[in-house]
C-alpha cells in the first residue's frame, strides 16, 4: 500500500494511493510460470477453507449484446483481502479485434475496505485461467504426455499454449479452429516462441488423433468433441464454455472421463458441459471425483491409471482473480511500476 500524510482541517490523516495496472503491465508482472504457482496457492486456500466466494452473479439484459458478471471473493490469513471482478462478456468482440472479456479486477483492504488496486481483467482472466489449467494438467496428465490438441485460436488458446508448454515437454501441437485460416495464422504467430511443431489442421477430429493432452477454448454452443475421437490415457482441459446451456464435449465424453473441477458448487450450477450431460442422465454429482485443491492437498486421488481419461472442467472462479490481484499488487510495489493515484 502506498500512503502519504496530509493535514486536513487541523488533523493529520493518512491518504492512500490506489494502483492502476494496464493490460500490458499485468502481462509483464504475471508471467505464466509465476501465475501457476499463485493458482496452486489459491486452490489450496479454497480447499483449506481459507477463502470465501459466493456464486457469480450474471446480468443478462434481453436487448444487450453482452452480459456482465460480478465475482466477489475474500482471502484470509496474513495477506487478507477482498476482491471483485466485474467482467463484461461480448461474444462479438473477436471480430472487432478485441478480447471477448472486458472489465476490471478490484482489490480492497481487509482492514479498512479501501480500494487498493484496479487492474485490467482481460489480462488477468487470460493468464490465471491458463495457469489453473496448468495446475490441473501437471496433477492429472500422464508424465509422458507430449502431443497437444488445441481447439480454438483466440486469447485463451495463446495463454494455454504457454501453460501446457510450462508443465509438459510438448513434442507437437495440432490446432483446429472454426476457420482454418485462423488456425494457420495462430500457428504462424506462435511458432517463433516454441521449438516444437505447430500444425494447423482442418478438423477437430484430426487435431485429436493421437493427442494425450487436449485443450478446448472455443465459443461452441453444441459439442465439438466426441468420445470416439479421444485416445486412452488423454487429459482434457475444457475451458470455453462457462454457461449452463453451452458445452464443448458430448455426454459420452463426460461419462467416460474422471471429472475434476475448480469448485463443485460452481460446476453443478453453471457448467453446461456437466449440466447437459447430467440432464441426459449419464452423470450426477458423484461423478465429480474432486476439486483440484483437494488433489493438491492429497485428500482425493488424481489419475489412477495410465489408460484413464481425465477431464478438468474449468469455469474460472473469483478466488483465482483475487489471488492474482493480490500478487500483482505486491509485485507492483516491489518494482515501483503502475499508476498510483489518490482515490
Amino acid at each position: 500500500m502506498v500512503c502519504y500524510e496530509e493535514l486536513t482541517l487541523g488533523a493529520m490523516v493518512t491518504i492512500m494511493k490506489t494502483l492502476v495496472l494496464s493490460h500490458k503491465e499485468v502481462l509483464e508482472l504475471l508471467p505464466i510460470k509465476e501465475c501457476i504457482a499463485v493458482m496452486r496457492e489459491a486452490l489450496l486456500a479454497l480447499a483449506d477453507g481459507n477463502a470465501y466466494q459466493p456464486l457469480r452473479t450474471i446480468s443478462r439484459p434481453p436487448d444487450a449484446q453482452g452480459v456482465m458478471g460480478l465475482m466477489p471473493a475474500y482471502m484470509s490469513g496474513d495477506r487478507a483481502a477482498f476482491g471483485l471482478k466485474a467482467i463484461c462478456v461480448f461474444p462479438g468482440n473477436p471480430a472487432k479485434g478485441l478480447d471477448s472479456h472486458q472489465g476490471a479486477v478490484l482489490l480492497f483492504s481487509a482492514e479498512t475496505g479501501e480500494l487498493l488496486a484496479m487492474m485490467n481483467a482481460s489480462a488477468i482472466t487470460a493468464i490465471r485461467t491458463a495457469a489453473v489449467s496448468g495446475v490441473a494438467t501437471d496433477l492429472l496428465a500422464r508424465v509422458d504426455a507430449c502431443n497437444l490438441a488445441l481447439i480454438g485460436s483466440g486469447v485463451q488458446a495463446r495463454s494455454h499454449l504457454l501453460a501446457m508448454a510450462e508443465v509438459r515437454a510438448i513434442n507437437r501441437c495440432r490446432i483446429a479452429s472454426r476457420h482454418i485460416e485462423h488456425a494457420r495464422n495462430f500457428a504462424e504467430e506462435m511458432r517463433r516462441d516454441f521449438s516444437f511443431a505447430l500444425e494447423p489442421v482442418e478438423t477437430v477430429e484430426e487435431a485429436l488423433e493421437g493427442a494425450d493432452l487436449v485443450v478446448t477454448t472455443t465459443t461452441a454452443v453444441e459439442p465439438i468433441v466426441r468420445r470416439e475421437w479421444i485416445s486412452a490415457g488423454a487429459h482434457l482441459n475444457l475451458v470455453g464454455s462457462s454457461t449452463p446451456n453451452t458445452r464443448e464435449v458430448n455426454s459420452e465424453t463426460m461419462a467416460a472421463a474422471s471429472l475434476f473441477v475448480d469448485r463443485r458448487e460452481s460446476t453443478i450450477n453453471e457448467a453446461g458441459d456437466y449440466l447437459l450431460a447430467a440432464g441426459d442422465g449419464v452423470i450426477g454429482p458423484d461423478h465429480i471425483r474432486a476439486e483440484i485443491g483437494e488433489v493438491l492437498k492429497g485428500d482425493k486421488p488424481g489419475r489412477t491409471s495410465p489408460q484413464e481419461i481425465t477431464l478438468f472442467k474449468s469455469l474460472g472462479i473469483a478466488i483465482e482473480d483475487l489471488f492474482a490481484a493480490e500478487y500483482l499488487h505486491r509485485r507492483a510495489q516491489e518494482r515501483k511500476v503502475g499508476l498510483w493515484v489518490e482515490f
